[in-house]
């Protein structure tokens, strides 16, 4: 075994759970870069400063 493997079984478990959950972490940061990146090559979806002016 490697030096990072833990062998308590209390320890393996809470090092899957950690694993898990910065897997979904990133998932989620992708999924917000992505959503940014679309978001940002259609400016047209955002209203300006001056439409909003105007509403109000």
């Amino acid at each position: 075994m490697s030096a990072h493997t833990p062998t308590d079984p209390a320890k393996i478990q809470r090092q899957k759970r950690l694993e898990e959950t910065l897997k979904e972490n990133l998932r989620r940061r992708k999924a917000q870069a992505r959503s940014r990146s679309e978001t940002a090559e259609r400016p047209g979806l955002m209203p300006s400063d001056e439409d909003a002016e105007n509403e109000a």
